[in-house]
């Protein structure tokens, strides 16, 4: 039986107090990390093999080991708590459950690259969430965790807490410097990438709240023990958050590759009211649906890319056989033309195009001219916004369409 790490406080009671997280072991693997050589730390989650949690993917070491070196570079961290990506709740539970182990996690990765501020950016209507953070960095700051010469090691750290206005696009890296210093929340051109100038220009690493509590864990067991957990490509435990047509929706952690249909069966007690599934948006809305006969994909980044999907956040939506398939498809896209920062025409005017053809369906007025315009346009943005929104918008609305031809047919117009 997996016993949960990365989610093991949440359930105590004050989880989210300092002292009960001292009681816990909090806190050891900062004390370990500031005894070991920046360079060695980095080494240490390269070796673990430890992917970004947002979303990405991107291997967390390798980022961090792009960071540039020497006196005189002033460095940032950025902790991204924007997680708006619906049917995705993993980085809200952690905050508002158990902040400290973020705080312990930042502290080892602004020690790896050097940098002496950190911004955690949180989405605004997560107002426990604020409170949570604002608290527990005071406690740290309290106990000589944060501030000047830490624990006596030399190395100084200053984080402050900065909430967004709720906007999905400031999700992006990018999109979330650009608020953090006062401007309008838009996706900037890359390169250059954030770790080459980022905050102010200067060199910052944005990081997910669920990729950095694994860092802790990283640093107190080893490379090794955490390269053991999951997959060879897709090492370490994953935090899942189940919604949708089940009879247990929340959050599950397990090891990365456990197969879907275990994740729903076995920790979400299966679909409700005794009904099949239809489908499962594996990774957040963004991602393409997997299909009845694909549940046994283990859920990791190269199972779910190996039938055309992707693990992303990690938010699993389950869909009953009562699912409209064709209202998935237009909320789905009434969702991301809303949160468009309308940057880039294919995005700004294509997505409300998109939602108009979308509603015709829903309505019962569409044509055999609309069921090759949603074809159309999804394929006219789809891998050319400025960011990816636009892709995650157009692409499981392309997946819909294929997957639920008849479906589409079904809600047209009658002749």
């Amino acid at each position: 039986m997996w016993q949960p790490i990365l989610t093991r406080n949440i359930h105590l009671p004050n989880s989210e107090k300092i002292t009960t997280y001292f009681d816990h072991g909090g806190y050891q693997s900062v004390r370990k990390a500031l005894t070991l050589a920046p360079d060695d730390v980095i080494d240490l989650v390269k070796r673990a093999r430890l992917r970004g949690r947002g979303g990405a993917g991107f291997p967390t070491g390798l980022k961090w080991s792009f960071v540039p070196k020497g006196a005189g570079v002033t460095r940032y961290l950025a902790v991204n708590t924007d997680e708006g990506e619906p049917g995705t709740f993993k980085d809200r539970a952690i905050v508002e459950r158990d902040p400290h182990q973020i705080i312990e996690g930042v502290i080892i990765a602004a020690y790896a690259i050097q940098a002496q501020r950190a911004f955690v950016y949180i989405r605004g209507e997560f107002f426990l969430g604020v409170k949570r953070w604002i608290k527990a960095i005071a406690d740290a700051y309290q106990y000589g965790l944060l501030g000047k010469n830490i624990l006596n090691s030399g190395f100084s750290l200053d984080i402050s807490v900065h909430r967004g206005a709720g906007a999905y696009i400031c999700g992006e890296e990018t999109a979330m410097i650009e608020s953090l210093e006062g401007k309008r929340g838009e996706p900037r051109l890359k390169p250059p990438y954030p770790v080459q100038a980022g905050l102010w220009g200067q060199p910052t690493v944005v990081q997910n709240v669920e990729t950095l509590v694994n860092v802790p864990h990283i640093v107190l067991n080893g490379a090794e023990w955490y390269a053991a957990i999951g997959t060879e490509k897709s090492t370490g435990p994953k935090i899942f958050c189940v919604s949708g047509h089940v009879n247990r929706p929340g959050v599950y952690e397990l090891p990365l590759g456990t197969p879907l249909r275990t994740i729903i069966d076995d920790y979400a007690g299966g679909v409700r009211h005794g009904h099949t599934i239809k489908a499962v948006i594996p990774g957040g809305v963004s991602t393409n649906v997997v299909l009845p006969a694909q549940l046994d994909v283990p859920m990791s980044f190269e199972g779910l890319e190996a039938i055309g999907t992707q693990l992303g956040t990690g938010g699993i939506v389950v869909m009953d056989d009562t699912t409209d398939m064709v209202e998935v498809a237009r909320r789905t896209v009434a969702f991301f033309a809303h949160e468009s920062c309308g940057s880039c025409v294919p995005c700004r005017l294509g997505g409300y195009r998109l939602l108009e053809t979308l509603t015709r369906f829903t309505e019962h007025t569409a044509t055999a001219d609309d069921m090759q315009n949603l074809q159309w346009l999804a394929r006219g943005i789809s891998g050319i916004t400025f960011c990816p929104l636009g892709t995650g918008m157009a692409n499981p609305v392309n997946a819909l369409v294929h997957h639920f031809d008849g479906e589409f047919r079904a809600h047209m117009q009658v002749n």
